[in-house]
């Protein structure tokens, strides 16, 4: 029994989960992730996380994508903001991430291909994704091009739209575009109660949640952290519609 448990899993899209410390990282992935994105900071949208929470990096049972993000704020970034960032991703390389996780933009809101395409050469043996920079230029499908040429294995986006349920279309649109090419990974609102509905509308293979909460305990003070209940439900929701594909 188990092993077919284990085989129709294998069929199931896969799950990244984003946390922003090495603990809710353990307990997501004890949850159901396949995969982790790891930052700091995710009330201002996910940062690099420190050197002493990569150090940890290879104790975490999954692959582990990191973010490169050297301040909050927006995605234009200063020469010296991507010399940080060259460095941090030979940290992130060095600490035992499987990936990293960037995005750059210029004054109009395009991706900035110069800065992108200096951060690319610093990812040798890494998986990279491109953030939801993406969600703010004002031609995706050109966007996408724009993200193959540079060499990006991955997209996360919403489709342009506040979540990705609202921008299912647009992202099954991309999907298309992609031909393969490309992994498009839907994210932002991604829950147990329209996973579904998301991998039907867009045809993805892989969906990208926080399921996070903020802590109301004083001595936290409102810190946002993975609740391992949203994850396991999301996974079982996942898993439920692979199954249901198998039979």
């Amino acid at each position: 029994m188990r092993s077919t448990n284990k085989e129709k899993q294998a069929h199931a899209p896969l799950l990244e989960v984003c946390v922003e410390s090495f603990t809710d990282a353990m307990r997501a992935v004890e949850a159901g992730a396949d995969r982790i994105e790891y930052c700091s900071a995710l009330a201002l949208g996910g940062l690099t996380p420190t050197p002493g929470a990569l150090a940890r990096l290879n104790d975490i049972p999954a692959p582990c994508m990191v973010m490169i993000r050297p301040r909050p704020g927006g995605f234009w970034y200063e020469p010296e903001d991507v010399v940080i960032m060259k460095r941090e991703i030979a940290i992130a390389r060095d600490s035992g991430a499987a990936g990293v996780v960037f995005g750059a933009c210029d004054r109009n809101a395009d991706l900035d291909v110069s800065v992108l395409s200096d951060l690319m050469s610093e990812c040798a043996g890494l998986q990279t994704t491109l953030h939801r920079v993406f969600d703010d230029v004002p031609d995706q499908r050109y966007a996408l091009e724009q993200a193959i040429e540079i060499g990006f294995d991955r997209i996360l986006t919403s489709g342009g739209k506040p979540d990705a349920k609202s921008g299912a279309k647009q992202i099954a649109a991309l999907i298309k575009d992609a031909a393969g090419r490309i992994v498009i990974l839907p994210g932002a609102g991604v829950s147990a109660s329209n996973a579904t509905e998301i991998l039907e509308v867009t045809g993805a293979v892989e969906l990208h949640a926080s399921c996070k909460t903020v802590t109301t305990d004083m001595l936290d003070d409102g810190r946002t952290c993975v609740d391992v209940v949203r994850v396991s439900t999301l996974r079982n929701v996942m898993n439920g519609r692979a199954d249901g594909r198998l039979r």
